[in-house]
């Protein structure tokens, strides 16, 4: 079997056989030789190690998480390649992609990456994802993973356990945490039909079901409202109290508004952190409010699931263990590669809602047979083999490790509450119980008027500059900024000088604007 040549460089390793380079990999031969398998692993191990090096390299030394690169510059470097005139050699594709993608990526493991729910990963989790890729195995049936179904079914088992949801309890991986809110709101919406054993009484009743949320709660609830088929009015947003967390009595008495209209409550979706504020909503309240309405209770957990594994904060997820459904992201706090999410559910006998037999695939004789198919659970048919890396990173470091590492993002988050909140130059909103500062830059004077544009400004310039990246959001219709701290190695520091970067900024406009209104105004 021949083996691709690389560039001639002498820091890229000589063709595995001098006939190597008699094989383009234009031709059926080269392309062959591009597959994986017992003739190829040399070329195998080469690629990736040269790929693997490339990386580390940019991660050992970028000086800061992003270079600020604007769409309309790098667009023309990705619109001149040309995808039909292959380079035939993956050295040349590397260099190539350090200009189109690796020069500008933005480096989620720099301390100065302040902005959405994007962790630094843990090295063993990047074991697993190599591990994974190349062995490809498709999570949808037992003849095509064998043992990487038991390992996902046991990561289920353990994460249901650690919520505490009981014996009867099960659940699956998938892509994120919008399709785990789907996927519950599906099972919910078909629990709530189960008495509309017509197709004339489910016609009637589909437009009368309504979902609870807060106005804090992720949009993928209103998303997969829509998708569901819905009605446009199906979710109803539930006011918050001052720490930006639903408030049970709303909910108690929506759900009794909602009889006296006719309509269902088919769900109640409480938060375990929501994006903006980190809050969480008062769970044990809750529960009880659904169990006592008989109503659906699903707890998007998707951020605060990493208080599972906190040595210190696991009493902030107290009442979970009651909910129906619940959504995770190892992704998030547990410092895992994308992708890497769960739905978790009390009962896996309401999981049936999303099976469908195929002859060719699952037919229903295998359930007989009790083989093990991940497809009767799942909204996708090929999965990706994710849980490896979950798997891998708890044989490695085990969760205590990985809850002491989001412990010390909550306490880090503490201490830039404070550090804002004692700078007069910043209006700092509640204070979070995980790892958010939602705040803003606040003029004096004459330029308080430009507060919103100057908090605006102050981001787009931070992010054009590269020197660190922060997130944005709207507060009772006001801008603000925000900080995400999911990095360990963010020091108290890192938030000062970012501190002081959205200052000057947004101090430099509001001068300027300020003086030329009182131009204008002289004028």
């Amino acid at each position: 079997m021949t083996v691709p040549t690389y560039p001639a460089e002498s820091t890229r390793p000589a063709p595995a056989t001098p006939e190597a380079a008699e094989t383009p990999a234009g031709t059926l031969a080269g392309a062959r030789a591009q597959l994986l398998h017992d003739g190829s692993v040399d070329t195998y191990r080469m690629m990736i190690a040269d790929g693997v090096d490339r990386v580390a390299r940019r991660v050992a030394t970028v000086p800061q998480p992003g270079t600020g690169i604007a769409p309309a510059e790098l667009a023309p470097l990705v619109d001149r390649v040309d995808l039909d005139r292959p380079l035939g050699d993956a050295g040349a594709a590397l260099d190539e992609l350090e200009d189109v993608y690796l020069s500008d990526a933005v480096w989620f493991h720099h301390p100065r990456y302040l902005a959405h729910l994007n962790c630094p990963v843990v090295i063993p989790a990047l074991l697993g994802e190599a591990v994974l890729s190349a062995v490809n195995s498709s999570l949808d049936t037992w003849d095509q993973s064998a043992g990487a179904t038991l390992i996902e079914r046991r990561l289920i088992d353990w994460t249901a356990a650690r919520i505490g949801l009981g014996a009867d309890a099960d659940g699956v991986f998938t892509s994120g945490g919008s399709q785990s809110n789907l996927q519950a709101l599906l099972l919910a919406r078909e629990e709530a039909c189960a008495a509309a054993t017509t197709p004339t009484a489910r016609a009637e009743l589909l437009p009368r079901l309504r979902v609870l949320t807060s106005t804090a709660g992720h949009f993928s609830v209103q998303k997969s409202a829509k998708l569901l088929g819905l009605a446009p009015d199906a979710v109803i947003a539930v006011p918050t109290d001052a720490r930006r967390r639903i408030r049970p009595a709303a909910v108690r008495d929506e759900i009794a508004r909602c009889r006296q209209a006719g309509q269902v409550v088919m769900a109640v979706v409480g938060t375990a952190g929501t994006t903006d504020f980190g809050s969480i909503d008062p769970l044990a309240e809750l529960a009880g409010i659904c169990a006592a309405a008989g109503v659906w209770l699903h707890v998007d957990a998707a951020y605060g699931c990493g208080l599972l594994v906190s040595p210190t904060r696991r009493h902030l997820l107290d009442g979970i263990e009651r909910a129906d459904s619940v959504t995770v992201d190892y992704h998030k706090s547990f410092f895992q590669p994308v992708s890497s999410s769960a739905l978790l559910v009390r009962d896996r006998r309401v999981l049936r809602h999303a099976t469908y037999h195929a002859d060719y695939l699952n037919p229903a004789r295998m359930v007989e047979q009790q083989i093990p198919n991940q497809v009767d659970k799942s909204l996708q048919t090929t999965r990706r083999f994710d849980a490896l890396k979950l798997w891998l990173t708890l044989r490695v470091m085990g969760p205590d490790a990985l809850g002491a590492l989001f412990d010390e993002v909550v306490d880090r988050a503490a201490e830039a509450w404070h550090l804002i909140s004692e700078d007069p130059r910043f209006e700092v909103v509640t204070r979070s119980e995980l790892s958010t500062v939602v705040f803003r830059y606040l003029p004096t004077g004459l330029g308080r008027e430009f507060a919103d544009a100057a908090n605006l400004h102050a981001r787009e310039a931070l992010a054009a500059s590269g020197a660190a990246l922060v997130a944005g959001t709207r507060v009772d219709g006001r801008h603000f900024l925000k900080f995400t701290l999911l990095n360990p190695a963010t020091t108290v520091a890192d938030v000062g000088h970012v501190l002081e970067l959205i200052a000057g900024h947004a101090g430099r406009y509001v001068a300027e604007r300020t003086a030329a209104d009182l131009t204008c105004h002289v004028c």
